[in-house]
């Protein structure tokens, strides 16, 4: 299986990868630390995560680092995708994370 992404989609990916990684610090964990909760090996997580290794990942290894995250799959997966809606409509976010929530966004135009 081949784990490289098309040019289309790799800023999609490497969205995906830092949103995993700011969701990871906001919980005080430690990439081993998703890996024990996720069953998704340390390396892998480093991968996902670091802006300079784009690789793909399936949707069990996203489904395992949301579920050990406590969001949702389609919450991170918007969360991924607002950087772009916020620079075109230059909104400014803000989200907060409480203890088995989901990711909310508020966004202001101030």
């Amino acid at each position: 299986m081949r784990n490289e992404v098309a040019f289309v989609n790799r800023d999609r990916f490497l969205q995906l990868g830092l949103t995993i990684a700011t969701l990871r610090k906001m919980r005080g964990l430690s990439q081993e630390q998703l890996a024990e909760r996720s069953g998704v090996s340390r390396t892998h997580i480093s991968n996902i995560e670091a802006p300079n290794v784009i690789k793909a990942f399936s949707l069990d290894i996203l489904y395992r680092i949301t579920d050990a995250l406590e969001v949702e799959a389609h919450d991170i997966l918007k969360a991924a995708t607002y950087p772009d809606e916020i620079i075109k409509n230059k909104f400014f976010c803000r989200f907060s994370l409480s203890k088995k929530s989901s990711l909310y966004w508020a966004f202001s135009t101030d």
